[in-house]
């Protein structure tokens, strides 16, 4: 299956900055929509940010929006989130997803393909 593989977790004080990555196994990243989505100790998977398949139209999580960017490069297959300002409520694991379906998804159950998650944790 296709393996969605995340990098760039990691601690930092709040305030500080991370940028995640993710990098899929194929060819045909181009023709998916991109979605980022976090998971705090006890809490369910939230959408933070969503990109459509073409690129045109994003979503972000009202709790995120101005602070983190979501972006895309087809030619490396890699989806990006960078993340600024940083608080510690921002503390989670990280999941990147695919859909094939047009449109900024902003459901989880709307994306097939996930990455296995990557730590952040911001300190107060």
């Amino acid at each position: 299956q296709v393996q969605l593989v995340e990098s760039g977790g990691g601690l930092v004080q709040a305030g500080g900055s991370l940028r995640l990555s993710c990098t899929a196994s194929e060819r045909t990243f181009s023709t998916y929509g991109v979605g980022w989505f976090r998971q705090a100790p006890g809490k369910g998977r939230e959408v933070v940010a969503a990109m459509s398949r073409s690129g045109d139209s994003t979503y972000y999580a009202v709790s995120v929006k101005g602070r983190f960017t979501i972006s895309r490069d087809n030619t490396k297959n890699t989806a990006y989130l960078q993340m600024n300002s940083l608080k510690p409520e921002d503390t989670a694991v990280y999941y990147c997803a695919r859909t094939k379906q047009p449109g900024v998804l902003t459901m989880a159950g709307a994306y097939d393909y996930w990455g296995q998650g990557t730590q952040v944790t911001v300190s107060s």
